[in-house]
């Protein structure tokens, strides 16, 4: 039979019996699914776990290769290696893991509501935000900064000073005067408030990493593997500013860059604004 037969055979039978089939149950049904597999997939990207997704899928491949083949010691080899992976999973991925169903219980599987301020709030704070930043990369005064996101850390800022004042850039320049006792410790900012001053983060296992990079970057890195806090540090040495979030770290930034980022992540967003942003990306809608 030829191929265009095959095909035309194919959509008159199964794939138009489906499509025949198909209600608004079903096509919903598609949407959460998609949104699932999208939410966790943006959970797990930029950590050592979408390595291991990536990994999983290809045995996948492999293993139904295998069984349509009929290939049965491959196949018992697969099924050995899926059994062993249910017991080392948790134990080699533990802090994405954790990260993963914290996100989940904030709420944040389906919507993703950030920010506790209103527009003109906003920009008073990254306003004065970044010119402490910039005064800092100017002197080469080493910084560290985490600008809490829906994640509360209560028992990060419980490790240092507890300050809880508003947000100046006189005030931020006095908290990393060097050779003071906050100086290498990490300050929490939450909304319009400094929390906490003198905070120690927890360091990034990856070895990867330049040697260039030391423990402010560790630990920057290290927190944004573990929350969807936003940490700020300026370099000691080079008096470069950078970014970590979501386990990465972008670096080289000025202002213009450093309010693209920082002012969305004060803005106070709905819930029902996340969901149809995600929405219209499942889509492949474009933001107008």
């Amino acid at each position: 039979m030829p191929f265009e037969t095959l095909t035309d055979y194919f959509h008159r039978t199964r794939f138009g019996e489906l499509i025949s089939t198909m209600g608004l149950e079903d096509v919903l049904e598609i949407i959460l699914v998609a949104m699932i597999f999208y939410k966790a997939y943006r959970m797990l990207e930029g950590t050592r776990a979408i390595t291991l997704v990536k990994g999983i899928f290809i045995l996948s491949v492999f293993y139904t290769i295998c069984r349509v083949l009929d290939l049965s010691l491959l196949s018992w080899m697969f099924e050995r290696i899926v059994a062993w992976s249910f017991v080392t999973i948790p134990i080699l991925f533990q802090p994405e893991l954790r990260r993963a169903l914290e996100r989940i219980g904030e709420g944040e599987l389906f919507f993703h509501a950030h920010g506790t301020l209103n527009e003109e709030e906003a920009k008073i704070v990254t306003e004065e935000l970044i010119d402490a930043l910039m005064k800092l990369s100017e002197t080469k005064t080493g910084a560290l900064i985490v600008v809490e996101q829906k994640m509360q850390l209560n028992d990060i800022g419980s490790t240092g000073v507890q300050i809880d004042a508003k947000i100046t850039t006189e005030f931020l320049l006095n908290v990393f005067i060097v050779n003071t006792p906050l100086h290498d410790g990490a300050a929490i900012i939450r909304g319009k408030r400094l929390l906490s001053a003198g905070c120690v983060l927890p360091l990034t296992y990856r070895r990867d990493l330049s040697k260039e990079f030391g423990t402010r970057h560790r630990a920057a890195i290290g927190l944004s593997e573990q929350c969807d806090a936003l940490i700020l540090v300026v370099s000691e040495e080079t008096g470069i500013i950078s970014v970590a979030q979501n386990g990465k770290l972008r670096r080289n930034l000025n202002a213009e860059k450093l309010k693209k980022i920082l002012l969305p992540a004060f803005v106070k967003t709905s819930a029902e604004g996340e969901f149809l942003k995600m929405i219209a990306k499942i889509l492949g809608g474009k933001k107008r």
